[in-house]
């Protein structure tokens, strides 16, 4: 099993033991906001099982269907994950304003207090292991679970928070505040993870950082006299790269194929822990504005 699967079959067990205690006083103490995190949790367990789906599927490797591999469905599972998880912040911006609107009370405070105290500390560990993985597969899944579970980490510190301040002075009214700051707060998250995942499957082009780092190492060739149609992409772990280098009319194959070769290795070692498919176009002139005229024709 690969450290990123690990990570998912983490996450779901994780999920699970936060579900069964903070359901369990969220319904007894009457929290909405206890009660919104252990939805929140039911969403991760939900969540957690789909990114192993996913992740399962994009490590299959290419075939004749699919020549590419079915890496981008890891950006349609950030998308839907990102979805999940804003109709989860919804969800408890109602019931925030619901509790305030009924002035309902919270009871059990002690309880809710210490379940929230032990749900932090195993949601830190969790988010510290997931980066972990995350920094060493450069997985975009993984990457989506822990900025989600950092969410957690925020949304469960801040309940906790506003138990105690409950509990000291008695204004229940701060429960549905914290409920709504966290709702939005996790709605907003929800949008970046939406807006990567939604690149990625439109074939954005890779940081611009990166591109400039391939242009660099394009333009430090000096017998390459030109370039063009420098196009680049990503789906899950892999870059694509397509070029066509311009070089001397009168050099020959084997050289301009050999400074093609090196210039690949070169973009290569920019990221050694990610795939690279380069696909070098080998020019004697510049025929971009000829390919280009014919295009408009």
């Amino acid at each position: 099993m690969t450290l990123q699967k690990k990570a998912t079959v983490v996450s779901s067990a994780t999920a699970c033991l936060l579900i069964i205690i903070k359901l369990t006083i969220g319904i007894i103490s009457g929290s909405v906001a206890v009660l919104a995190s252990a939805i929140d949790s039911v969403l991760d367990l939900i969540i957690s099982g789909f990114n192993y789906f996913a992740i399962n599927k994009a490590e299959q490797p290419a075939n004749q269907q699919f020549n590419y591999g079915k890496g981008k469905i890891e950006a349609l599972a950030a998308v839907i994950e990102g979805t999940i998880i804003t109709m989860s912040g919804l969800f408890i911006l109602y019931h925030a304003i619901k509790k305030a609107y009924l002035a309902e009370t919270t009871t059990h405070l002690s309880s809710s207090i210490l379940i929230m105290f032990i749900s932090l500390i195993i949601t830190l560990a969790l988010v510290a292991f997931l980066n972990y993985v995350a920094k060493k597969t450069n997985n975009m899944v993984i990457k989506s679970d822990a900025l989600h579970y950092k969410t957690d980490v925020l949304s469960n510190g801040a309940i906790l928070i506003s138990l105690i301040l409950i509990f000291t002075t008695g204004f229940d009214v701060i429960d549905s505040i914290m409920g709504i700051i966290i709702s939005i707060y996790i709605i907003y998250s929800a949008y970046e993870i939406i807006k990567e995942g939604v690149y990625i499957l439109l074939d954005a082009a890779l940081d611009e950082e990166i591109v400039t780092q391939i242009k660099t190492i394009i333009e430090s060739e000096k017998e390459v006299s030109d370039y063009h149609y420098l196009k680049t992409r990503k789906s899950a772990n892999t870059n694509f790269v397509d070029v066509h280098l311009v070089f001397n009319d009168g050099m020959s194959l084997l050289k301009a194929h050999t400074l093609g070769d090196r210039i690949e290795d070169n973009i290569m070692k920019i990221n050694d822990n990610e795939e690279w498919v380069i696909n070098v176009h080998l020019d004697p002139y510049d025929d971009s504005i000829i390919n280009d005229s014919e295009n408009k024709n």
